[in-house]
């Protein structure tokens, strides 16, 4: 069977900074910081009191407030981000066979906010079993994707997919291999995750997982540094629209790139931990460039997943450099994550929203708050360090990695390349 081409013909976010595609392109060039002290909730009990949230987002202009009583926040922002992406496509789906579009959709942890205040409604309540008929379906991590279908009438392919911090790299990857395999013309992917709640906050910081640089929170999202100390937990969406070429073209859809390829491996080595010699992360890149019919030379940008761990970062600069020898020096690198923070099972679907900036405007976002690199990391790496960097970009690739081992890899090339 012969591989049909997927390009992406539409975006959409609501991340810590922005709340759209034109707020999130001017933050990614201007190097802004989404990290701040916690404001959702009152953070003082806990060692890390710093996150990435969204700012300036009233639901009551998206939804109708019985509307609004079926959205967990995860799913809000699931919804604001594919609505724009939808509209930036130019969709008539009364034009289209929605039984051939689909919706994948992924989140790390769903409607923890919604299971939170279930449960502790009961807890402090007088024992009686008043849960809210909506409690189940505002909670499952799938239903984001059921929302989108339900909103637009679209009958194709429609799950939500769960695998950690790669999550919405994966249901990526799921769309583009079932275009591509003639099971569907148009797919909305991408992730949402709504993570700044007391449990969330609480069990990230018991892991000793999230930076404790409380005193200034705008900073404490620094990958590679030296004195990198944590991830900064973050919250939002990111939306594409996944389409098979020539269904773009029979619409006159504009084409942002195309998808090139994927790659997914496991590490089978620690449930938390990378492997140190970055042996997973390695066999998703190789796989991913062998998909795209690629090599190691043809890559101009690297979105590292880069959270600020300080395990993390080094495994995945050793992968990379072992890859990639020495065309690891001529390309740049950088990890969007230290400015908009760890958003968990949504983060590759903003971070390949940032690979889709560096093609489309020949800018790569930089990596800020980086004051000493981390002697461990070869300072011959262009890692993009302070700004932004002007240069062409053909091909990006973005790399996402899960607790549990899980490593996915997309890459995308510049539309006619």
């Amino acid at each position: 069977m012969e591989s049909r081409r997927v390009v992406i013909t539409g975006i959409g976010t609501i991340n810590p900074i922005g709340n759209n595609i034109e707020e999130y392109f001017h933050s990614l060039e201007k190097g802004v910081s989404g990290s701040g002290t916690i404001t959702a909730f009152d953070p003082t009990k806990f060692s890390s009191r710093v996150a990435c949230e969204v700012k300036n987002f009233d639901p009551s202009l998206h939804f109708e407030r019985k509307e609004l009583r079926k959205h967990d926040r995860y799913s809000q922002f699931a919804m604001v981000a594919a609505t724009e992406a939808v509209e930036d496509a130019a969709l008539e789906f009364e034009k289209l066979n929605c039984e051939r579009i689909g919706v994948i959709w992924a989140s790390g942890i769903g409607g923890v906010q919604t299971f939170y205040d279930e449960v502790m409604g009961w807890a402090e309540g007088n024992g009686n079993p008043r849960f809210s008929p909506f409690f189940v379906p505002k909670m499952i991590s799938d239903i984001a994707a059921g929302h989108i279908s339900l909103k637009y009438g679209l009958m194709g392919p429609n799950y939500g997919v769960t695998s950690a911090c790669a999550s919405s790299n994966h249901a990526m990857i799921d769309a583009f291999n079932l275009i591509r395999w003639n099971k569907a013309d148009m797919i909305i992917t991408g992730g949402s995750e709504a993570p700044i709640i007391i449990p969330a906050v609480g069990g990230f910081s018991s892991m000793r997982a999230l930076s404790t640089r409380n005193d200034d929170p705008q900073h404490a999202s620094r990958p590679f540094d030296k004195d990198r100390d944590g991830f900064v937990i973050a919250e939002g969406a990111g939306a594409l629209i996944f389409e098979e070429y020539e269904h773009a073209v029979a619409r006159g859809a504009k084409i942002y790139c195309e998808v090139a390829g994927c790659g997914m491996s496991a590490d089978a080595y620690h449930m938390t931990a990378p492997h140190p010699e970055g042996k997973g992360a390695i066999n998703s890149m190789r796989l991913a460039l062998e998909d795209a019919g690629l090599t190691v030379a043809d890559v101009d940008y690297l979105n590292a997943h880069g959270t600020s761990t300080p395990l993390g970062d080094i495994a995945e600069i050793v992968a990379v450099q072992s890859l990639f020898g020495e065309y690891a020096y001529k390309m740049n690198i950088s990890s969007t994550k230290s400015m908009t923070g760890h958003l968990l099972g949504a983060t590759a679907a903003i971070e390949a929203l940032a690979c889709i900036f560096a093609i489309t405007k020949g800018i790569v976002p930089p990596t800020i708050n980086v004051d000493e690199l981390d002697p461990a990391i070869d300072s011959k790496l262009n890692l993009t360090l302070g700004s932004a960097q002007h240069r062409e970009v053909n091909v990006a690739m973005s790399n996402t990695f899960g607790f549990g081992g899980h490593n996915s890899t997309i890459v995308l090339k510049k539309f006619g390349l």
